[in-house]
């Protein structure tokens, strides 16, 4: 490839080689793939990037419910959350070679090339957009499915939270809250041991183990949820 950014139909025939679409409006192109920080631009891509976002979210939001038909929302949130993250997208934008298209302060792209930088991922979110309104949702949706469904089974899901899930599989049917009690501390100052009970009307206690109260107190809750049939064992184990 040329050192000089390409622009105009060489532009567009360079990008519908990486995202499968051809522009019929190169101009909507470009201005995907100007940033605010370049020298004498008369317009930049913080309003598609504003749109992208959205389409984006959309399109991946329905993505994961078609891919995870059984899932619970809280098991779907965080894929989704790691999809759209901003780490994600600059990694997209690195992967179709976006920082050699884009129009930008050469500061900037030399400041951020390796890691991407946010204006890679806005870049993205910019290019959602311009595929959306040149073309369609379709157009948009294989443009997203092509490169972010191949993430989806690979997406970073945020830790367990037993107690926050307990709390709110306690709250959909009662008023009652759970109880926390530590049952015995073991062993030294420098490495102690709690045995901690969960207790919720109605059922029997739980009880879990940690080197630190909170640690047994998780363990107690992620016990109770496994108990109860709300989590698998291997959810609970994790």
């Amino acid at each position: 490839m040329s050192l000089k950014r390409p622009t105009g139909e060489t532009l567009a025939t360079e990008i519908a080689a990486r995202t499968g679409h051809v522009f019929k409006d190169v101009r909507l192109l470009e201005t995907a793939l100007t940033h605010s920080s370049a020298v004498k631009a008369t317009t930049n891509n913080e309003r598609l990037e504003f749109l992208g976002d959205r389409v984006l979210g959309l399109i991946v939001a329905d993505m994961l419910l078609r891919q995870f038909p059984e899932a619970r929302e809280g098991e779907i949130a965080p894929r989704f959350n790691a999809l759209v993250d901003a780490r994600t997208c600059s990694n997209i934008g690195l992967k179709l070679e976006l920082d050699h298209f884009m129009r930008a302060d050469a500061a900037l792209k030399a400041r951020t090339r390796k890691a991407g930088g946010n204006y890679l991922a806005d870049a993205v979110e910019a290019l959602v957009a311009a595929i959306y309104l040149d073309g369609g949702i379709e157009a948009a949706r294989q443009f997203v499915h092509r490169n972010w469904e191949p993430l989806a089974l690979m997406a970073v899901e945020k830790p367990a939270n037993p107690k926050g899930e307990l709390q709110e599989w306690v709250a959909r049917s009662s008023d009652a809250r759970p109880v926390y009690a530590i049952e015995k501390r073991e062993g030294p100052d420098h490495q102690p041991m709690f045995t901690v009970s969960v207790e919720v009307a109605g059922f029997a206690p739980a009880q879990g183990t940690g080197s630190s109260r909170r640690a047994a107190e998780e363990a107690a809750a992620s016990a109770f949820l496994v108990r109860e049939g709300v989590w698998t064992a291997e959810r609970g184990a994790a």
